[in-house]
């Protein structure tokens, strides 16, 4: 099952706010949330085994 929510609230510091979960396999190797070094605005897990 995958889930998707967002928050759109113009004027505010952060307009947009969108987290998504996608239920996969729970040995497959990931990184838990975090900020993306390549992007510092991004605060997300990172799949290890396909790279995102």
């Amino acid at each position: 099952m995958c889930l998707i929510v967002f928050a759109w609230r113009p004027g505010h510091a952060r307009p947009l706010v969108v987290a998504a979960n996608r239920d996969e396999f729970y040995a497959r190797p990931s990184l838990p949330l975090a900020p993306w070094p390549e992007a510092p605005h991004v605060h997300a897990g990172r799949d290890l085994e396909a790279g995102g």
